[in-house]
């Protein structure tokens, strides 16, 4: 990390980390409570954290991916539930970074310079065939735009002031971004997920909702490491997770005055099979924060060579590390945040202490994108040298011709 981007990250450190501290005070009671994090989106918002990719020149810290990862697995300690929700902002503020100067750069860097926020609606669950958007954008009869149709997992949606949603446009997927707070646009929380409770991961229906013809690009145009970025929170939260299994270990571990009449030491602190866990826990933190530290270069790199003759060897690279370090951490965090209970009594499983919390929601970030097609596709590109797909859909499977309806 050059010394700018040092000195970036001390100035956003100094200036996040009361708000950190603040928001992971009531992170159990809004778990407990199903309590969405309305004000801490909004205290984010006007600390600016959703602006610390941009130039300083649009109001933002021009923080480099591996300095911005820092911020999201911090944030992700104190609250898993928030990066997550920022997900879709943040794979779209690089969208704008990445486009070619112009009009439309000029005005959605202004929009997001000035705090505005963007939620995410890619996915379907109904009956669309994969591959397919049931959801469509059309004109109307005045030539004006209109999207209607129906997305699920719309995580950050309901904070947002935008919805970015993929449709279809005449057989083609393009993308749309359309304002959240029209009356054509409903937002629920219907998210019933065992984990991840708080991300506003749930409907969206469109009824005649308007969007811009600008706002209405082809998916192509996307820039072409989203996938990586996407994936990078995603693994960030779960770094974030690591820190706060560490933590709270360490924590109820220092604290427990009860013992066994088995154990190793008269006192918890200092049972050497207890430590044992506990550092096992510090090294899954370590190896986390690593991972994502090295993932986040190489998408800096891909951000760097847009443009270059070494762009499509940049990109591979992104995806590729990312998905390496996805299949790695999908299985230490969750088994860290078991692996916990290990170290303390029966107390521990005590709902007060909301320690489930952390396998809850390890587990079901890494539900997300399922590692096991992508540990099949790194096998083929390591033995075959076949580059792995980094955009895939998920729908109904195409019926075969004589194959029974799916039911």
């Amino acid at each position: 990390m050059t010394d700018t981007q040092k000195d970036r990250l001390a100035a956003a450190r100094e200036r996040l980390r009361p708000l950190f501290a603040e928001i992971g005070e009531g992170t159990v009671a809004r778990e407990q409570s199903r309590t969405l994090p309305f004000a801490e989106v909004e205290a984010l918002r006007t600390a600016g954290f959703g602006r610390l990719r941009l130039p300083a020149e649009h109001g933002g810290d021009g923080l480099d991916w591996p300095a911005f990862a820092e911020l999201l697995i911090e944030l992700a300690a104190a609250d898993s539930n928030l990066p997550q929700i920022f997900r879709g902002h943040i794979a779209y503020v690089e969208h704008v970074l990445a486009s070619p100067p112009g009009p439309r750069r000029d005005l959605w860097l202004h929009r997001l310079g000035a705090g505005e926020l963007v939620g995410n609606g890619w996915s379907e669950n109904g009956a669309a065939a994969v591959g397919t958007n049931a959801t469509r954008v059309s004109r109307r009869p005045d030539g004006t735009w209109r999207v209607d149709g129906r997305k699920f997992y719309t995580t950050g949606s309901i904070f947002a002031d935008w919805i970015d949603a993929t449709v279809d446009l005449d057989g083609t997927t393009v993308t749309a971004l359309i304002r959240r707070d029209q009356d054509a646009v409903a937002v629920s929380d219907d998210w019933d997920g065992f984990g991840q409770p708080l991300t506003g991961t749930g409907t969206a229906v469109f009824d005649d909702a308007s969007v811009d013809e600008d706002d209405v690009e082809p998916f192509t145009a996307r820039f072409p490491f989203q996938t990586a970025v996407y994936q990078l929170t995603l693994l960030s939260v779960l770094a974030g997770i690591a820190a706060a299994i560490k933590r709270d270990t360490a924590a109820q571990v220092r604290a427990r005055t009860r013992v066994y009449s088995h154990g190793s030491a008269d006192r918890v602190a200092d049972d050497p099979q207890v430590l044992q866990i506990v550092g096992e826990l510090t090294a899954v933190r370590a190896t986390a924060r690593a991972l994502v530290l090295d993932v986040a270069r190489e998408v800096q790199q891909a951000a760097d060579a847009l443009g270059t003759a070494q762009e499509q060897d940049a990109v591979v690279a992104a995806e590729l590390r990312s998905a390496h370090a996805q299949i790695v951490l999908t299985e230490l965090v969750p088994r860290a945040a078991s692996r916990l209970f290990d170290t303390l009594g029966a107390s521990a499983v005590r709902s007060g202490t909301a320690l489930d919390r952390h396998w809850r929601n390890a587990r079901t970030v890494s539900s997300h994108n399922p590692w096991i097609f992508k540990a099949r596709q790194l096998g083929d590109h390591a033995v075959n040298g076949r580059t792995p797909d980094f955009v895939w859909a998920v729908g109904a499977a195409k019926a075969q011709e004589g194959a029974p309806a799916p039911v």
